[in-house]
């Protein structure tokens, strides 16, 4: 499908923003992304005031649009957040009786084979997926859509660097492969405990990248 040129300049912005090209602080204009995209600055202007309207950027009439930092108040937010949606989404799951045909597997082993390896971000991105399967399973288009924008608030926290941590990586496999293993066990009461520790766990390594960022 063919994107608008409002489209491309809100992805162009948006990707450098999330992967920290254009870094929180940054003030940035419509000429420096209109030039990225080759448009004129018409669509960058609309596309900067539906980031302005994410919080992912504060306009400047005639000075530019300030990339907002990311703050130690929002990484506590977006994760207590994403407690919510994904404890009610592996609830609704379970009671249900929904069958998620082995996506949460698979994306395990996604990750599985980028143990070791020097991309990061792509095993953030399989860590997203992981997660994501059980918020789709769950059938609720707004809450789904919710969570894919908490998760690209997320991701401009230093997860990516957080993930080089292999200790920490380890961890995040043993729980995935717990939480799994509750759904298909329909145990209720145990995916909501590892769901909440697992996220626990990503809240405690944010609030140090969060204090960097500050």
């Amino acid at each position: 499908m063919t994107m608008t040129a409002t489209e491309r300049a809100y992805a162009f912005a948006k990707q450098r923003i999330l992967d920290g090209r254009f870094a929180g602080g940054e003030l940035i204009s419509e000429g420096d992304v209109a030039a990225g995209v080759n448009l004129s600055r018409t669509p960058v202007r609309e596309a900067f005031l539906r980031l302005e309207s994410e919080g992912l950027l504060k306009l400047f009439p005639k000075r530019g649009a300030l990339v907002v930092p990311v703050s130690a108040a929002e990484v506590e937010h977006v994760m207590e957040t994403r407690l919510v949606v994904e404890r009610f989404a592996v609830e609704k799951i379970i009671r249900a009786g929904t069958e998620l045909h082995g996506a949460p597997e698979a994306a395990i082993a996604a990750q599985e084979r980028l143990v070791g390896g020097e991309d990061a971000p792509e095993f953030v991105e399989a860590d997203r997926e992981f997660h994501r399967t059980f918020v789709a399973g769950a059938g609720n288009p707004i809450l789904l859509q919710l969570h894919d924008s908490l998760r690209d608030r997320q991701s401009r926290m230093g997860l990516a660097a957080l993930a080089r941590d292999t200790d920490r990586i380890r961890q995040i496999l043993e729980e995935h492969r717990a939480i799994a293993a509750a759904v298909r066990a329909r145990d209720a009461e145990g995916a909501h405990r590892i769901v909440g520790r697992h996220l626990q766990g990503t809240l405690a390594l944010l609030r140090g990248g969060a204090a960097r960022v500050d």
